[in-house]
């Protein structure tokens, strides 16, 4: 609570700054002055002064250390610093930077942060944008050629100039937000993209530990659905949240719904914040909502897949949280305060029911179909793997929700993919038309709206038929034999996969 309290107190003179007037540089407080208003340590203010060269203090006659306001504020800015995960010597040397740039309201006399008026910030923009387009961009290089401590430097002159929550917002998340985005086109690579994650959840994660008690009446906890690996936005939230005061309970990626259960019984929450952002996660975050509903706990989601696909938010029992991850913390504020009536839950249709029904029963066959199909066709082992997974994974959960069209939005994004990587689609394609021939055979009469909705998807991009595996020269796999290339492993794992449990 003192950390806090000290980064606060820094806060908001940083934010007066550029309405009052500068810190005097006058000596006024003896040691034990400052150590009250600081918080540290006499012997760390020693160090600091030996090592570092900050603050500089006068000396009385007969040698006692005498401290302005000016120095004051200096050692408040740097405790700041500290609290938002960087080191004193990183601090320090940040501080001499900015000083030696004159990006001080009166860098003279005036040894603190950058006033974060919208005139002062205006001042500082270069041709390109502001100060934050700027660090955001530098923030990218950097992490395209795995400049960790470049990275790091310009995320801390970001946290010198910025409050940690629009940092988080317009360096972090729209960082990551452009590199996910340059990956699809192709410009970076899988491991430039894993490196800028790892930098950014690492501050998340600092950010989290410097939080300070809770303030609020009212816990919340915040999880993923099983099978979502994507934690960036629920952290995020969990650290705006707790920097408002809030209980929050952060559980992480991929939990299962028994163990969501489990932790909302022992912890008796106010409110479960779900976040998802495939298809596939939805169709959990669903299941996941109707339990908790049928608990009465109140349930609260989001996640880009909601953004991408509005209808989706017809079908789950809880209250969206909107486009813009930075307003969410306000948003479930508001339902904690004040929960308005809870949405109505548009119903799956019982057709639907039984297509998911019956396709769980005969997606094993319906996969050792397609498998010595492509594989006889050249689609080499790994790629069947990834289609057979993600394939039959998305097929279940637009079943799971109620429509197949939420498909479209995966099968497009796909086709994008290889069109960036100058590949051509014509293996999608084909690896949809041996599908439907393989729905065509082995769905019964519950499954043929699946087979209809397939059809159609090929009718509309012009391909009017498939090939039988008679006219492939490929004979059809035997009922319950498994394919020497696709054993009792893979076909569990496609199983497991359908149930919600880690893929095998």
């Amino acid at each position: 609570m003192a950390s806090k309290k000290r980064q606060d107190q820094s806060l908001n003179n940083l934010g007066d700054a550029a309405d009052s007037s500068a810190p005097s540089d006058r000596p006024t407080y003896n040691l034990r002055a400052v150590v009250q208003r600081t918080g540290l340590k006499p012997d760390t203010l020693r160090a600091w002064e030996r090592r570092y060269g900050l603050p500089v203090p006068n000396r009385t006659g007969g040698g006692h250390r005498v401290y302005s306001e000016a120095d004051v504020q200096c050692l408040l800015w740097l405790i700041a610093r500290q609290d938002e995960g960087m080191n004193i010597s990183q601090a320090v040397k940040l501080w001499k930077t900015l000083e030696a740039e004159g990006r001080l309201p009166a860098a003279t006399d005036s040894p603190i942060a950058p006033a974060r008026s919208a005139e002062k910030i205006a001042s500082y923009d270069s041709p390109g944008g502001g100060i934050i387009e700027d660090l955001r961009r530098r923030w990218i290089d950097a992490c395209a050629t795995f400049s960790e401590r470049e990275a790091e430097t310009i995320l801390a002159q970001a946290f010198a100039l910025y409050p940690p929550e629009t940092v988080c917002v317009e360096m972090l998340q729209k960082g990551l937000n452009q590199i996910g985005m340059e990956w699809y086109r192709g410009k970076y690579t899988t491991q430039q993209e894993h490196f800028a994650s790892a930098l950014a959840m690492r501050r998340l994660e600092t950010l989290l530990a410097a939080t300070p008690d809770p303030t609020q009446h009212g816990r919340v906890v915040v999880a993923c659905p099983a099978q979502e690996n994507h934690t960036f936005s629920p952290l995020l939230v969990t650290v705006l949240l707790r920097r408002r005061g809030w209980d929050v309970v952060y559980l992480g990626a991929n939990l299962p719904q028994e163990e969501l259960a489990e932790t909302v019984r022992a912890t008796r929450p106010d409110l479960v914040v779900l976040v998802a952002q495939q298809l596939s996660t939805a169709a959990t975050l669903l299941e996941m909502s109707r339990m908790l509903a049928g608990q009465r706990v109140r349930v609260a989601y989001g996640g880009q897949i909601f953004n991408m696909i509005p209808a989706l938010r017809e079908h789950i029992p809880a209250y969206f949280l909107g486009t813009e991850l930075a307003a969410a913390p306000m948003q479930i504020e508001r339902l904690l305060m004040r929960p308005p009536l809870l949405p109505t839950a548009q119903p799956v249709s019982r057709d639907y029911e039984a297509a998911l029904d019956e396709f769980q029963e005969k997606q094993a066959q319906i996969d050792a179909y397609v498998w010595q199909v492509m594989s006889a066709q050249g689609m080499p082992q790994s790629h069947l793997n990834a289609a057979k997974h993600n394939f039959g994974r998305d097929l279940t959960a637009a079943l799971t929700l109620g429509n197949l069209d939420y498909l479209g939005n995966d099968l497009n994004w796909i086709a994008g993919l290889l069109s960036y990587r100058q590949i051509s689609p014509e293996a999608l394609v084909l690896y949809i038309t041996v599908y439907a021939e393989a729905a065509r055979r082995y769905l019964g009469r519950p499954g043929r709206l699946i087979v209809e909705w397939l059809t159609r998807l090929l009718n509309r991009h012009g391909y009017t038929g498939v090939e039988s595996h008679e006219q492939m020269n490929v004979q059809p796999p035997v009922r319950n034999v498994p394919n020497k290339n696709l054993g009792h492993r893979q076909t569990q794992g496609v199983r497991t996969s359908v149930n919600g449990d880690e893929v095998s």
